[in-house]
């Protein structure tokens, strides 16, 4: 017979997160779009913290240049076409295209395509969910995109607060 008080305290969380469920919002230029936040410590309580969400980028819309100095990220493109740019090199992103990002790697990723671009995002340890919520305005699941709207005037400092790094000066 199993000892169930063992059993019960070494099992982790469990999190279920269903459509429409998750926490949303619409994105300031120039990616436009929407993220929804999937899944962070406030709903998994994970011992090893990360976050995992999905964004969807306009077309002819991009997530500028950016890198995470103490954070690690994987892209995985669910949807549509683009390119990430990644320390100086172009890489196609399609269905099913999977992207490794260490930590301190400068990338950009563009909608090159005539449809959304909708890729998962996983950072460890987690925070692009806080950066987005701040930056971004509440969404609720199939209602009409807002008028484009500018990123928040302290978004320096806000990117500063949560999981981005300081780009390296380009070359002359």
């Amino acid at each position: 017979m199993p000892d169930t008080a063992t059993t019960t305290a070494t099992r982790g969380n469990l999190a279920i997160v269903q459509p429409g469920e998750a926490r949303s919002f619409w994105q300031p230029v120039p990616a436009n779009g929407f993220v929804r936040c999937i899944l962070d410590a406030a709903n998994t309580g994970a011992e090893t913290p990360f976050a995992m969400g999905t964004q969807t980028v306009d077309p002819g819309c991009h997530v500028r240049e950016h890198l995470h100095d103490a954070n690690e990220e994987v892209i995985f493109v669910l949807d549509g076409e683009g390119e990430a740019r990644i320390e100086g090199s172009t890489h196609r992103m399609e269905r099913g295209s999977c992207f490794f990002l260490g930590r301190s790697r400068p990338h950009s990723f563009h909608n090159t395509g005539t449809a959304p671009l909708t890729f998962l995002w996983l950072i460890l340890p987690g925070g692009l969910e806080t950066f987005f919520t701040r930056i971004g305005c509440p969404r609720a699941e199939g209602e009409p995109a807002p008028a484009p709207f500018p990123r928040p005037e302290n978004v320096l400092q806000i990117e500063a607060e949560t999981v981005f790094g300081t780009l390296p000066p380009k070359p002359a």
